[in-house]
């Protein structure tokens, strides 16, 4: 701009009434409001209701049972994976979760872990559905979190690196795991060449 715009862009201001200088500053602001609003808005949807919610890391949340309204602001969050680790038939259980999962668009993985009898071929099918890609975040969960926090803990530890210490933390601000899921956890790390670093 040159010296002599900025003389004629002072002039014209200079005799602008105040109301509309306020009015104009109001616009030239109103973007920046605008922006803030959208941030608040997408925080308040990552702030899931999720019973006993454990977030293991950006991409992998564990919780009990959801319910369709949860489910439904986990799809507008960023989730596309719902893994569900408990039998249909428990008493908070979502009545035809698979085609709410699947009609707000997320993909719906069923595997029923026995609570009295946990079993490798649940871990490794819970780790091979993990591995397969995804670009977006997975919500893993059963009825209270119990089954969910160990398949998160064991995920976490031999799949991504995350020390033993700060993965069983997690998981022991829900529950310390009974003597099922304590040899559960031995095993399943054994065969992955770790030792059990809890209780």
């Amino acid at each position: 701009m040159k010296t002599g715009d900025m003389i004629i862009a002072g002039t014209f201001w200079r005799p602008v009434p105040l109301f509309i200088k306020s009015v104009l500053l109001l616009l030239l602001t109103l973007p920046l409001f605008s922006a803030h609003a959208d941030i608040t808005d997408t925080t308040s949807e990552r702030a899931l209701p999720l019973l006993n919610k454990i977030e293991y890391s950006p991409s992998l949340t564990a919780s009990g049972q959801p319910t369709a309204e949860a489910l439904e602001l986990a799809a507008r969050s960023g989730y596309s994976r719902v893994i569900f680790l408990a039998f249909t038939n428990h008493q908070n259980a979502l009545e035809h979760e698979d085609a709410i999962v699947k009609a707000l668009d997320m993909e719906f993985i069923h595997i029923p872990v026995e609570w009295e009898d946990p079993s490798l071929a649940d871990f490794d099918a819970f780790a091979a559905a993990m591995r397969v890609p995804t670009q977006q975040r997975t919500l893993l969960h059963c009825e209270v979190n119990f089954r969910a926090s160990v398949f998160g803990f064991l995920y976490q530890v031999i799949y991504q690196g995350v020390p033993m210490g700060e993965a069983i933390a997690l998981m022991h601000a829900i529950w310390i795991p009974n003597e099922v899921w304590e040899d559960f956890i031995v095993r399943v790390l054994s065969v992955n060449g770790l030792d059990y670093q809890g209780m």
